[in-house]
């Protein structure tokens, strides 16, 4: 039963408006602190991460095991993706829809390598009501034949359709940087023959496996850590502890090499590098990827990063440089993606960027830009993008702690110009993951870079 009488919404808003007031209180000493660290606990056997700032709004979600590096065939992640929020024993689609949109809430779901997200977004006196709908999804969904064939395989057969050349080139870089589990890519391509296994049944048996006590974590971003012991422990009750069969959960191995894919429409170069895992303590790629950098935050300027310089003296491709961070493991990535002759002369660029810095030709001041875009980066993505809210659960699903905010940041005051140097030439000796997309009669490959694959 939904929570809140939509007869009542009149004095429901009355109701709100102290509290909205006494937030507004508060003024704009309490923005000028750092973001608090996510706080971890665990309710009923279910793992559980929360932080508040008492503001007016929560985002509540389930962070699931079940992200393209477990799933035991390709598609059956997005078919997930794509049966939450429908019909269940208890309610159907529609209704779900109509009772969130009378709460003013916002309902997602989307999916990384490693972990399957659900997500509410709504006013924070209803986090009863997603609290029970969250658990209801992971628990109760129907998985019906004619959702399967209506709904699902069309968002999927629209989202393969929708991969270009940066998104097939990042996963193909992946591909050969770890082979399988991480490897994997994170939409199945049209040409992937997935007809003969990806069915309502097969994605069922792939939820039987993911969503139980063992492989989820919900977290809080908004909401108080009583709050979540009120409302997780009876609605969560009914989620199997464990399951029948288990997920692979091989560890990561980094292999490195080359994979060049001919392709119509945009070029694209990804060059990447062992990065850092979530939680490990390797703040200088944090600094390095602030110096690598990408397009120019500040208007009528080139930018300070190397990856900005090099787009501006080359119009016609866009870079950017990223660490995407697994439970064990890492990949530093640098993007780019573009004309052809465009996105050639600055993946050389990039290397010649990158081997400077090995050679320490960083100066005072582009490290300290460095590390401050760092610092930013790191206390931005959690508010922007919702980053928090996944490494948060992900990193409880791996065993560990929610990463520590106020730690991390006296880190990253802690990289030195050596400390960088080092990192660069540690990268630069090793193998790189080198994937190139589009006209590879123009796109170079990585022995033209400099590289050892």
């Amino acid at each position: 039963m939904i929570s809140r009488s939509a007869l009542t919404r009149g004095s429901q808003l009355a109701l709100r408006r102290p509290a909205a007031a006494k937030t507004a209180q508060r003024g704009f000493a309490a923005a000028a602190s750092p973001a608090a660290s996510y706080e971890p606990t665990t309710i009923a056997g279910v793992k559980v991460a929360s932080r508040d700032d008492s503001g007016p709004t929560t985002r509540l979600a389930v962070v699931a095991k079940a992200g393209t590096r477990y799933e035991p065939l390709p598609g059956l992640t997005v078919g997930l993706e794509e049966f939450a929020f429908k019909n269940t024993n208890k309610r159907t689609a529609l209704r779900i829809v109509r009772e969130s949109e009378l709460l003013g809430g916002q309902l997602q779901a989307y999916h990384t390598r490693e972990a399957l997200v659900l997500q509410a977004s709504f006013l924070r006196e209803d986090l009863p009501y997603f609290t029970e709908l969250l658990a209801e999804v992971i628990s109760e969904t129907k998985y019906t034949t004619h959702e399967f064939h209506e709904l699902v395989e069309d968002c999927i057969h629209a989202k393969q359709a929708k991969l270009d050349s940066a998104a097939v080139a990042l996963d193909a870089a992946h591909n050969v940087a770890f082979h399988n589990g991480l490897g994997s890519p994170l939409y199945p391509t049209v040409d992937t023959p997935t007809s003969s296994y990806l069915n309502e049944n097969s994605v069922a048996a792939f939820a039987n496996l993911a969503f139980n006590k063992a492989n989820i974590a919900v977290v809080a971003d908004g909401a108080s850590q009583a709050g979540l012991e009120k409302w997780v422990e009876p609605f969560f009750k009914g989620v199997p502890a464990t399951s029948s069969g288990n997920l692979n959960t091989a560890a990561s191995k980094y292999f490195g090499g080359e994979q060049r894919v001919a392709k119509n429409g945009k070029n694209a170069i990804v060059i990447g590098f062992p990065g850092a895992a979530l939680g490990a303590s390797q703040p200088e790629t944090s600094v390095l990827v602030g110096l690598l950098g990408g397009a120019s935050n500040i208007k009528w300027s080139p930018g300070f990063s190397l990856l900005s310089k090099a787009t501006a003296a080359n119009p016609g491709a866009e870079a950017f440089a990223t660490n995407y961070a697994y439970s064990d493991a890492g990949l530093l990535a640098i993007q780019i993606s573009g004309k052809g002759a465009a996105v050639g002369k600055v993946a050389v660029e990039a290397v010649k960027g990158l081997k400077a810095i090995a050679a320490g030709g960083v100066s005072k001041e582009d490290l300290t830009k460095a590390i401050a875009k760092a610092k930013f980066n790191l206390l931005s993505a959690s508010e922007v993008s919702g980053t928090g809210l996944v490494h948060a659960g992900a990193n409880l699903l791996a065993g560990g702690k929610p990463l520590q905010v106020a730690e991390t940041l006296k880190a990253l005051e802690g990289v030195t110009a050596e400390k960088l140097q080092a990192a660069a030439k540690k990268l630069l000796e090793g193998k790189a993951s080198v994937s190139a997309v589009g006209d590879l009669h123009v796109l170079p490959y990585a022995e033209d870079l400099g590289l050892k694959v």
